[in-house]
């Protein structure tokens, strides 16, 4: 199966989308695709790296009842600003700030995919009391197992950097840095005790599943803890394993 929705370029131009912008920084325009019921239990999607709202189109051409599905395209990526790439975790979850929004006593939950998962993380820990609970997928959280390739530094030259397309190039600069702002989070999520869900791939060759027993140790305050573990699953869980998401998130949201 292809790493993208099935979902055609019609059907997700057709999708609404919106805009906020962010007060200070540099993500001054931030975009994001919505779709659901307006008033209804809110899911905010977050892509790894790189990617966009686009990916998740999916999802939100098939929101159940009573849910708002939104999809934000990362600082950096999509129709959202800079242009050039945020490395930075803590400004990145700052950006879902504004989407942070409580319906019938109920806050957001909060899904995030391969360098989304950290993201939502660090919002968890940013914001807290302001999301209800975060799921988890092929998400990269050890800083140990960051691995920077002999190659990506050359993205970084002047000449070769400027040739890149501006997600390849983005993704770069926010994978070189990654395994420093995952140091910076480790202490943190300790803290954590929202519910968490982990969805991982056993087969996964980008993030490994190794991955999963960091966050069992460092996400082990958070209540309940749940891991589910896919065997012969790859990295692109978010469209080839939906049904698999879509339950977990129905579970999550009865918490």
């Amino acid at each position: 199966m292809p790493a993208g929705p099935t979902a055609t370029s019609d059907e997700i131009a057709g999708l609404e989308r919106g805009y906020f912008a962010l007060p200070g920084g540099t993500a001054s325009k931030v975009s994001y695709l919505r779709a659901g019921d307006p008033d209804g239990r809110r899911v905010i999607f977050v892509h790894g790296s790189p990617g966009e709202a686009g990916g998740w189109a999916d999802y939100l051409l098939h929101v159940p009842p009573g849910f708002e599905y939104i999809a934000i395209d990362r600082p950096g990526f999509g129709a959202s600003n800079p242009d050039d790439a945020e490395p930075s975790l803590k400004r990145q979850a700052a950006a879902l700030a504004p989407l942070l929004q409580q319906r019938s006593g109920k806050w957001p939950i909060l899904v995030g995919h391969s360098l989304g998962g950290p993201i939502i993380a660090r919002a968890a820990a940013d914001l807290s009391g302001r999301i209800d609970a975060l799921l988890i997928l092929a998400g990269s959280l050890d800083p140990e197992l960051e691995r920077v390739h002999p190659m990506q530094p050359v993205g970084e030259w002047w000449g070769v950097r400027n040739m890149l397309p501006r997600h390849l190039r983005n993704a770069n600069r926010e994978l070189l840095t990654l395994k420093g702002e995952l140091d910076v989070l480790q202490p943190r999520l300790q803290k954590l005790t929202l519910p968490v869900t982990i969805i991982h791939g056993t087969s996964d060759t980008l993030v490994p599943v190794e991955n999963v027993a960091f966050m069992r140790r460092h996400l082990a305050g958070t209540k309940p803890l749940t891991v589910e573990l896919l065997p012969e699953q790859g990295h692109f869980i978010p469209w080839e394993r939906r049904d698999t998401i879509e339950r977990a998130l129905t579970v999550l949201a009865r918490r």
